[in-house]
């Protein structure tokens, strides 16, 4: 029944993500409100539905191969890591087109991913796991400040709060198709192993002791939720808390499991992106609202709830 109610809060969305506000179409001709349609509004709809997907999804299998609820990809640095990528394949490599940039993203957030799994590794204690990757992901985002204040463009600096907070506004389709194949083959694949992360957190002898190599499991985890992040990232720029609401509120559905998670933390993910990006169309006119701002608002109160409840279980 769960599962139901997502699939079509999620439907539902989308088209309202697709339609709104309906003012615009009344005020042009059909051909243009068609333009508007197929050009503009589609193409940013699948690229939201694609990020907010990604992000429950690498959340969800992040957080199962770190055995931990704190691990997502912006707590983690991945998301500012692709920033990272996607800024210095594009300003200073000259790499600007969709697919570099995606690759770049990628890479970006790949080295961030490896760095944190170096410096806490799995089962670190939540201090030491948002330690590490709030410092990953300060030293990623101010490292892009810096790269778009030296850019060749005189306009990059002021482009810097798209990358740093997020934004689907002017979204091409060759941009949404970059960053929602990867990250949609990256989420099959994910997906595919659910099974294993069920046995994982059983532990890491029960695990092996059934034919899945922990260590392997978490190097492909870390491949995968990078192409997927880091693709969405380089087009959209970093947003937060996704990552890390859409699992918590997956597995709490399914007592726990976090495989079970991962296609319910998809459709949570998506879901929470579309009503986002609704939100900020809603704003002041002549006035940009960064997705990312949404997403804060609504995630830091979850975000400290869940430190909280953490705080109380090691207590008692």
């Amino acid at each position: 029944m769960s599962r139901l109610l997502l699939w079509l809060s999620m439907i539902g969305l989308l088209g309202l993500h697709l339609t709104l506000p309906f003012d615009i179409f009344e005020a042009v001709d059909d051909e243009t409100a068609q333009l508007i349609l197929i050009e503009l509004r589609a193409p940013r709809t699948l690229l939201a539905l694609s990020y907010g997907a990604a992000l429950g999804v690498t959340g969800a299998a992040l957080q199962a191969v770190f055995a931990n609820p704190l691990a997502s990809p912006d707590i983690t640095g991945a998301a500012s890591g692709g920033a990272l990528g996607a800024v210095g394949t594009a300003h200073f490599i000259g790499l600007a087109t969709p697919l570099a940039m995606a690759i770049g993203g990628a890479a970006g957030a790949g080295l961030a991913l490896i760095a944190l799994f170096a410096i806490a590794g799995r089962g670190a204690d939540p201090a030491r796991l948002l330690l590490a990757g709030l410092a990953i992901a300060l030293a990623a985002g101010a490292a892009t400040s810096l790269l778009l204040a030296l850019a060749p463009s005189p306009y990059a600096f002021y482009d810097q709060w798209r990358w740093l907070m997020g934004s689907f506004v002017d979204r091409s389709w060759p941009q949404a198709i970059a960053a929602a194949l990867p990250a949609t083959v990256a989420c099959l694949a994910i997906w595919h192993w659910r099974r294993a992360y069920d046995l994982l957190a059983l532990g890491e002898d029960v695990a092996a002791s059934l034919g899945i190599s922990p260590r392997a499991l978490a190097q492909r985890t870390i491949l995968l939720s990078a192409v997927a992040v880091g693709a969405c990232v380089a087009m959209a720029g970093a947003i937060g808390f996704v990552g890390l609401i859409a699992p918590i509120a997956a597995r709490a559905l399914v007592k726990g499991q976090p495989g079970r998670a991962i296609g319910l933390s998809a459709l949570i993910g998506a879901s929470v992106m579309l009503a986002a990006d609704l939100l900020v169309r809603f704003g002041p006119d002549g006035r940009t609202i960064p997705v990312g701002v949404i997403t804060a608002i609504i995630g830091t109160p979850l975000f400290i709830v869940l430190l909280l409840s953490l705080k109380s279980r090691r207590a008692a």
